[in-house]
């Protein structure tokens, strides 16, 4: 019986271990929210056991809000991001799923001799030991699963980010584009008021009248175009913030910022962003997690070697009652006079019968004659083959985009910069000089025309190139992973690898 209750005490330790496992994923989260700090600079972000977010949006939004808090509220209040965080929840339920053993196996069975006795009783418990060697590898499989979880949410978090900043000056953009048509719609209704002054005077005709009023006509058209791009590009904000106030009370209090005088090295910000960027850690971890699925699998040869205990009592068949008339009968035949049968226990009359309960260990496992986990073993090869293309190929992408990124970034702080110092100041420069060349009767009013329209023109392209220059910042952060505030300046070595909290090592942010 020792060895029964060795098996029994196994058994309660395993069964000890299943209850005791819970799925705590807090610390997932604050690893989560600090790869999006590191991607961003914003302090503040969502995870799904905090209850104080309402109160905290609130408080941003209240008086206004600039770009940086419009990020920050877009990092606690949107949807999507929130719903995306969960997905960490899943994959820290997966991995405490990986490092469980499974329940023991129990078997009984009973068959009764058709004549009557007692049953034979067979009892089995058995365990599958190959777990021991398995969950090991199926564990590390599925800490890199949530490690490359955690790195994607955050990846999504840091674009959702970017975006977020560009749909602001987005809205900016637009509401400043619709500044500029209600000034120019003022500016072509004076033309058009000097043009009817100077009719009635007889020193203009009704040609120069009808230009006029077309251009005004004009400037009204754009006025209502950029009124509705201006309300189209807060509503895009709202959604990214994930407001559900009127998109129109939104007070975006930042301007367009300047483009930044500093242009960052190409090459510098290339590595950065292969060191930094989450997608790019993220298949690097895929990369990992597909090696030790290939190391599972071929630990797979043997999925099932079960080892328990077992038990059997044989049956016994019911034994015929006794005559009592027909012993005595004999009984007293053999003493010559009436004497009464021999009266013995059923123990006694059992005692010859011997020993019939088994009890002993017993092993099973699967015969890998048929199935050997080639298939198995060869899909896996192929997925950390391909992992290691898709690796491969994101790098390269990488290079491309953020040299692209800067090209785009340092074109359009360019061409904001001419807009705002040569083309709108000379613009400004020839209506002035044509108005008075035309009040002095020494130019036609089509030369006040052209310098009307090419004033009109250049301010609607200086907001344009503001935008863009704006807009190319969080474009910038996107492609390398990084605040640009950290662009500007040095860029901080790569993350190390430490140790997570389950004991593996994780590439973290310093």
């Amino acid at each position: 019986m020792n060895n029964t209750a060795r098996t029994v005490g196994v058994s309660s330790l395993l069964l000890f271990m299943g209850a005791c496992a819970t799925v705590e994923p807090r610390a997932d989260y604050s690893s989560a929210v600090a790869h999006v700090r590191a991607a961003t600079g914003v302090r503040d972000v969502y995870t799904p056991e905090r209850n104080d977010i309402e109160a905290a949006v609130e408080r941003l939004l209240e008086g206004g809000i600039t770009a940086d808090e419009a990020v920050q509220v877009c990092l606690l209040n949107n949807p999507r991001l929130q719903a995306a965080f969960l997905e960490i929840g899943v994959a820290r339920a997966d991995f405490v799923q990986s490092g469980l053993f499974s329940n023991p196996f129990v078997g009984v069975s009973a068959r009764f001799p058709d004549g009557g006795g007692l049953a034979n009783i067979e009892a089995s418990v058995a365990h599958n030991i190959a777990e021991v060697w398995q969950i090991p590898l199926r564990k590390q499989a599925a800490r890199r699963v949530l490690e490359k979880t955690v790195l994607r949410i955050a990846r999504d978090a840091s674009v959702l980010a970017s975006e977020c900043g560009a749909a602001y000056y987005d809205a900016v953009g637009a509401g400043e584009r619709l500044a500029i048509a209600r000034e120019n719609l003022t500016i072509a209704q004076s033309v058009l008021d000097m043009a009817v002054t100077r009719q009635k005077a007889g020193a203009a005709n009704e040609l120069d009248v009808n230009l006029s009023r077309s251009l005004a006509l004009d400037a009204e058209l754009a006025v209502e175009s950029a009124r509705l791009a201006s309300s189209d590009g807060r509503r895009r904000l709202a959604r990214l913030l994930g407001v559900e106030a009127n998109a129109e009370e939104l007070q975006l209090v930042d301007p367009l910022p300047q483009a930044p005088s500093d242009v960052p090295d190409p090459g510098a910000l290339v590595s950065a962003a292969k060191d930094w960027r989450l997608d790019v850690r993220s298949a690097r971890q895929a990369l990992e997690e597909a090696e030790w699925q290939l190391k599972v699998q071929r630990k797979l040869v043997f999925p099932t070697v079960e080892l328990g205990l077992a038990f059997e009592r044989e049956e016994r068949r019911s034994e015929g009652g006794r005559h009592i008339a027909a012993d005595t009968a004999r009984a007293s035949i053999a003493n010559g006079g009436l004497t009464a049968p021999d009266i013995e226990p059923r123990s006694a009359r059992r005692a010859g019968d011997g020993q019939n309960t088994l009890i002993g260990p017993s092993l099973g496992f699967e015969l890998p004659i048929f199935d050997q986990n080639q298939a198995q073993i060869a899909k896996a090869r192929y997925v950390y083959e391909q992992s290691a293309k898709t690796l491969e190929a994101l790098e390269r992408a990488v290079t491309q985009e953020v040299r692209g990124r800067v090209d785009h970034a340092v074109t359009a702080w360019r061409v904001a910069a001419m807009y705002r110092d040569k083309s709108v100041p000379l613009a400004e420069s020839n209506l002035e000089l044509s108005r008075q060349a035309y009040e002095a009767g020494q130019t036609s009013f089509l030369s006040v025309l052209e310098a009307q329209r090419f004033f009109l023109d250049s301010r609607s392209g200086y907001i344009e190139a503001a935008r863009a220059a704006a807009v190319a910042i969080p474009e910038l952060e996107r492609a390398v992973g990084l605040p640009f505030q950290i662009l500007c300046h040095e860029i901080p070595p790569p993350p190390a690898a430490e140790a997570n909290q389950d004991g593996d090592t994780e590439r973290t942010t310093p």
